[in-house]
């Protein structure tokens, strides 16, 4: 029966534990755990392995693929090296919050049908927000509350769609959709919003560099990623994702040229890089899929890498943005070491691992024909070296250090974390079979051939050349770029005045309305003889006095004689 615990019940059996661990225990067992899920998922046969009957439907808690495998791995070991980067915390909130992250990912990957999906996609966008939150600045709060209402409209609209198929089918189970039926679109698009494609992007960039140092490097490669694992495993050959993502790739990289945040930088590279996977989930290709696999997988390890590297100069500085920042070689020359590793893979510079998968995209492209894609992927490759490789590295490390400025002593663990990390992305490059035996369909394909190894060569030759050129232009402002967000956070003041302002002002109205009511209905009860009055003269006494209880009673007489008038009424009728 061990044989058949999914992997994410064996995260939330952490996030338990972690709730109630000291500070001390909770560092050591936050690793355990991803350890653990990842060693039973690498025994899972392939198949259905574990169901439960709800509501007269079956229930699949576990079905294990080549495809989910290769996912889960890859997931598991980002939460163990994201448990050794922050085995420094002392914030039980982001630990438990991590926790439940990661068991709602896993969760994802290993559901059999669309309800168990749904339940833990929703773990999965709690627990996210809690790493938002837990930066505790105004900034994050109100993008935790943004963030929060995106996610919430996915999850619906992909609610929605199931309970659509549900209608219609009467099957839950998760398998490939075709574009003939509307529920199947609103299902697409709730994990479209998830993946991040324009226009229904902006969350990203808003919130990740505001989350905490040690979030941000869970949720780079988490969110995006389960998205395309879904999108990959019910909506390949969907020709929108293959324009999406076309666009997603470009729209990604030229945001990220125009920021001056390091981490919105690098928020804008997830958009742009996880483009490159759904564009090929959109030409839904054996190759391309494999390409799209392989791509995310060498992504989640360099794009954790980089939010590393960014986050442990947000620690030491307390600073993000390259306006406030420079010359920090002499302090943190390893941070910069380490992270120029991811910065060359992003790039698919050779012997690293976006070398042998970012062009398993661009090669499977090609095989079907869509020789603009090629261009288009090979002109976002270009942005890519020149924003993340040359001008972030430029505006931080080197330059003119800022006189205000104080560079903290990192621990030592957030060294060990980018270190395993950056052999990783060496590792996969040097050896690539080492990453394609993995990939769900056998792989034919040698990244190192001449051709392609002159081709980005060139790429990232040409591109320092131009940099060097245009390096006073390109170097760092002060500046928001606006996204298609402004479309709507622009006319928000107006629609809030309209909406809740004149909202309010009715149920006011109607407030004042209701207590006028209730004090004159109290007036009348306590005096309705003026009231009878004028209703019956038609105008006011001249000469009403104001009321008073004392004298409104009836005098004592009127009593008593009412009294023995009842009295004698009484005695009559009970003589007879």
């Amino acid at each position: 029966m061990l044989n058949v615990i999914p992997p994410a019940f064996i995260l939330l059996a952490g996030t338990l534990l972690l709730a109630v661990l000291p500070q001390r225990a909770r560092a050591f067992a936050f690793p355990v755990f991803p350890a653990l899920a990842l060693a039973q998922l690498l025994q899972l046969p392939d198949g259905v392995l574990l169901t439960m009957p709800y509501a007269g439907w079956e229930l699949v808690l576990l079905d294990a693929d080549r495809l989910s495998r290769v996912f889960g791995t890859i997931f598991a070991l980002i939460a163990f090296l994201g448990g050794i980067y922050g085995f420094h915390l002392k914030d039980r909130g982001q630990q438990v919050a991590a926790m439940l992250y990661a068991s709602g990912v896993l969760g994802v990957v290993f559901a059999g049908d669309w309800f168990t999906l749904l339940v833990f996609w929703e773990i999965m966008g709690v627990g996210s927000l809690v790493l938002i939150w837990s930066r505790r600045t105004a900034a994050a709060g109100g993008a935790g509350m943004r963030y929060m209402l995106v996610h919430f409209t996915g999850g619906s609209l992909l609610l929605a769609g199931i309970l659509g198929k549900l209608a219609a089918t009467g099957d839950l189970s998760i398998g490939l959709l075709s574009v003939d039926e509307w529920y199947h679109w609103l299902m697409m698009l709730g994990v479209a919003l998830n993946a991040a494609v324009p226009p229904l992007h902006p969350w990203l960039p808003d919130a990740y560099p505001r989350g905490t140092v040690t979030g941000s490097v869970f949720m780079s490669a988490f969110t995006t990623k389960t998205a395309l694992y879904v999108l990959a495993r019910a909506f390949a050959g969907w020709d929108v994702l293959y324009y999406g993502g076309i666009v997603m790739a470009l729209w990604g990289v030229t945001y990220a040229i125009l920021a001056n945040d390091i981490r919105r930088i690098l928020s804008y590279h997830i958009v742009s890089q996880v483009g490159y996977m759904v564009t090929a989930v959109g030409i839904g290709t054996e190759f391309a899929l494999n390409g799209a696999t392989a791509h995310a997988f060498s992504h989640i390890l360099y794009k954790a890498l980089l939010f590393m590297g960014t986050g442990a100069v947000l620690q030491a500085t307390g600073r993000s943005k390259m306006t406030e920042l420079g010359g920090l070689l002499p302090q943190l020359k390893w941070v910069f070491v380490l992270y120029m590793v991811a910065a060359f893979s992003i790039s698919g510079a050779p012997l690293t691992n976006g070398f042998i998968s970012k062009s398993m995209v661009i090669a499977a492209a090609g095989e079907a024909h869509h020789y603009a894609a090629v261009l288009l992927l090979l002109l976002a490759s270009v942005g890519t070296f020149l924003s993340v490789g040359l001008k972030l590295p430029a505006g931080t490390w080197f330059g003119a250090k800022p006189a205000d400025i104080t560079v903290q002593p990192l621990p030592r663990n957030m060294y060990v974390g980018m270190g395993i990390t950056a052999f990783l992305c060496i590792l996969y490059g040097v050896w690539p079979t080492l990453l394609y035996n993995q990939l769900p369909t056998p792989v034919d394909y040698a990244p190192y051939s001449i051709a392609h190894l002159v081709e980005i060569a060139n790429i990232l030759v040409l591109t320092f050349v131009a940099y060097w050129i245009f390096r006073k232009k390109l170097a760092p402002h002060d500046a928001v770029a606006l996204d298609v967000d402004f479309l709507y956070r622009k006319p928000a003041p107006l629609v809030r005045t309209v909406t809740v302002m004149g909202t309010n002002r009715v149920f006011a109205g109607f407030e004042r309305a209701t207590l006028w009511m209730a004090s004159a209905l109290a007036g009348l009860a306590r005096n309705p003889a003026p009231a009878l009055q004028s209703l019956l003269i038609g105008r006011k006494s001249a000469n009403r006095r104001e009321y008073n209880a004392d004298d409104a009673r009836p005098r004592l007489q009127y009593v008593m004689g009412l009294v023995l008038l009842v009295f004698v009424l009484g005695a009559y009728l009970g003589l007879r």
